[in-house]
């Protein structure tokens, strides 16, 4: 894959999907951005957003309140989301964390250059590399690209990452082949589109408007 290909790719995702709107003005709330990531981890977005919204009306959400929250009362607010036992026993610990030992502010941590930031990201509980790009990626603008499972899938069959290649190959993989201004768009728009038409067992090829250029398009092609 060139950089000229992979940029008529975003080219293309820029024009037939939207941008959501919260993309123009990201969380810089550090804290909130990871709660919610944490809260995301095998759950659909609208059940996350339930539970951050249910943890909300019940806490403030700051490292201080959610370390001194009974774990129960954290269970309770997150039930509508998968595995809630071990996400509210795990905010509750990076919330004490996070108020012991960076006194409840993370963005010292955050401007921090990049691989030593998410070094210590990386450190905390419930933390793995995809959570930590988020927030540095969301909440610092650092120059990282998220690959969740949409992102994964949706690279590889368009060929913008080698087909064996785990988180940090596909990763590298995309980051060498775009602008960093680009790589929240590449982030949402690899996202939107595995939703919309690149759906992991039955996708959409003939609808897909990236369908002429894929290289994986024929192997689905009973999908038709």
């Amino acid at each position: 894959m060139t950089e000229e290909q992979a940029e008529k790719i975003l080219r293309i995702l820029q024009g037939t999907l939207l941008m959501p709107e919260w993309t123009t003005n990201a969380n810089k709330d550090s804290f909130k951005t990871l709660i919610i990531t944490i809260i995301s981890q095998n759950t659909a977005d609208r059940n996350t957003t339930r539970a951050f919204e249910n943890l909300s009306k019940r806490f403030r959400i700051t490292p201080e309140a959610l370390a001194n929250a009974e774990t129960l009362q954290i269970e309770e607010c997150l039930k509508v989301a998968g595995l809630y036992r071990n996400k509210a026993k795990v905010i509750k610990q990076v919330s004490k964390i996070i108020l012991e030992e960076f006194h409840g502010n993370l963005e010292p941590v955050l401007s921090m250059p990049f691989e030593e930031a998410r070094k210590v990201l990386l450190q905390l509980p419930g933390v793995g590399p995809k959570t930590a790009d988020v927030v540095l990626l969301f909440s610092a603008e650092q120059q990282t690209i998220p690959v969740d499972t949409h992102v994964n899938r949706v690279a590889k069959r368009l060929g913008l990452a080698p087909q064996n290649g785990g988180y940090e190959v596909v990763r590298k993989a995309l980051q060498s082949l775009y602008n960093p201004k680009d790589f929240l768009a590449v982030h949402i728009l690899l996202i939107q589109h595995g939703r919309k038409y690149c759906k992991a067992r039955k996708p959409l090829c003939k609808q897909c408007p990236l369908n002429t250029l894929c290289p994986s398009r024929h192997l689905w092609d009973k999908n038709d």
